[in-house]
């Protein structure tokens, strides 16, 4: 009897095969558990021990995409404020709905008139941004230029906005066309306010863009040092000015309009930013006084304004995109993500509106989030905004699978770099993340490669502690070189 032994060879095999797979899958699973009961042992002694981080709350997520798995989860399913983590979010809309380059803006030229259509775009005549097409085609037309608005559905602050924070740089008004960040930059402000302090002389500031230094935008009483009301002593302001000993100034802006003032300020001022009161009023006289020929809105200038289709419209690309998304998360550009959430919605929906933008992605490419957060602007700014740790590491794993880890270490700071400067500088080139922050809310959530090459993605989030950011960061650096170095 002849023995076939090619096919009695064929069932042991199949069985050895299996054996290994199951061998394999038994191994990642107590490597597994053995990991995440190092790293839960390793966070009580660390940072959930940490004095700063136990007097509030902390949320912490660990995550390798590469076996599918967690490595570690802390209060990963609870909501948290996320601060500027919102930008995470931004960062996918725009990732997703806006292509590899900004529309600039959209435009008909028709025989009497070109008529510009705005699209949100924050780089308009941004002084960061030199190239400059949508300028140079309204340089060169010979015809009348007019910028018909009108397509916009948003409010000029987010939902739980400070609103008495309006003067300070980080809380830049949204617009439906931004022009010059939509911020005023004001140069040698102490120096020219002191020049002519007690006179009845105009204060003529150097000022970006120009048209506000002229006198229709200043207050009648230009001065309002609130020292001098406060003690009615003028010989012992003047001795403080001449001897310069904390008494200097900087400029105010009323809430409701472009009336500035100068007052009182605890240091010297060289240069001051103050966001400037969009309307499409001002709009108009900026661009006007900026390339030196009229414009028209065309609300009022054309009868038939409304019947023009933006479907037949020419598009101006203005910058690449990743030009734009790099500073709104190396810098945390909260104007920048704004303006990044409302391109993505006149791209996708055909109009600006944040808030019809948020929930069309949670309910289409976002529907799927292990938790569904409250999103409610494009910042962070707000403290409506909630999340999970878990969903942080869902949203930036779907972008890792979606746009490319690569990409993304291009746009996201490094250890050493932006908001990262003063953290992680051995490990710059093994994390990649966005920190988020309000007063008593910090968050740290993205990428990191460990010593032995595995891929992590985790989210930290700290809220209601009582001391500065800074304790509660160097907690989660500790926390997480541990991990880059263990691993």
């Amino acid at each position: 009897m002849k023995y076939d032994f090619k096919h009695a060879a064929l069932p042991n095999i199949k069985m050895l095969k299996n054996y290994f797979i199951l061998l394999l899958a038994g191994s990642v699973f107590l490597f597994s558990c053995t990991v995440s009961k190092q790293i839960a042992k390793q966070a009580n002694a660390t940072i959930l021990k940490d004095s700063a981080v136990n007097t509030g709350h902390i949320g912490i997520s660990i995550y390798e995409p590469a076996t599918n798995k967690y490595w570690y989860n802390h209060n990963a399913i609870n909501y948290f404020i996320p601060a500027s983590n919102t930008k995470l979010f931004t960062l996918y809309a725009g990732m997703k709905y806006l292509g590899d380059s900004l529309v600039g803006a959209r435009y008909f030229e028709k025989e009497n008139a070109l008529i510009i259509i705005p699209t949100a775009d924050p780089t308009f005549l941004n002084e960061e941004y030199k190239f400059q097409p949508l300028l140079a085609a309204m340089h060169q037309s010979t015809k009348p230029i007019v910028i018909r608005f009108g397509n916009e559905a948003f409010s000029r602050w987010g939902n739980g906005w400070a609103w008495n924070d309006y003067q300070n740089s980080y809380m830049v008004e949204k617009s439906e066309m931004p022009i010059f960040g939509n911020t005023i930059t004001f140069f040698d402000v102490d120096d020219s306010a002191l020049a002519v302090f007690g006179t009845e002389n105009f204060v003529q500031f150097h000022t970006q863009p120009k048209l506000f230094a002229n006198e229709k935008y200043w207050n009648k009483w230009q001065f309002k040092p609130y020292e001098v009301i406060k003690e009615n002593n003028w010989d012992s302001i003047q001795k403080r000015i001449a001897l310069r000993k904390s008494f200097f100034f900087k400029i105010g802006r009323n809430l409701e309009s472009n009336t500035f003032y100068i007052r009182d300020a605890l240091e010297k001022q060289k240069q001051q930013q103050i966001p400037f009161a969009t309307s499409r009023k001002i709009v108009v006289e900026l661009l006007s006084d900026t390339i030196k020929k009229p414009i028209y809105n065309a609300q009022k200038f054309m009868s038939d304004h409304e019947n023009l289709n933006a479907k037949f419209s020419k598009t101006i690309h203005s910058q690449p995109s990743d030009s734009l998304f790099k500073p709104m998360m190396h810098r945390s550009d909260n104007f920048f993500a704004e303006q990044t959430l409302l391109m993505a919605s006149n791209e996708f929906l055909g109009f600006m509106s944040d808030e019809k933008m948020i929930d069309t992605i949670l309910k289409s490419s976002l529907k799927d989030l292990p938790q569904r957060p409250k999103w409610v602007d494009g910042s962070g700014l707000s403290r409506y905004n909630l999340t999970t740790p878990q969903s942080l590491v869902y949203l930036l794993n779907k972008m890792k699978n979606e746009f490319g880890l690569e990409r993304l270490k291009t746009i996201l700071p490094t250890g050493g770099e932006g908001t990262l400067a003063s953290y992680f500088k051995k490990n710059a080139g093994r994390i990649y993340a966005k920190t988020g922050t309000l007063s008593n809310n910090c968050a740290l959530s993205g990428f990191l490669i460990t010593q032995k090459g595995k891929l992590l993605v985790f989210s930290i989030l700290n809220n209601n502690y009582i001391t500065g950011a800074a304790p509660i960061r160097k907690a989660a650096e500790q926390f997480l070189e541990n991990l880059i170095n263990t691993y």
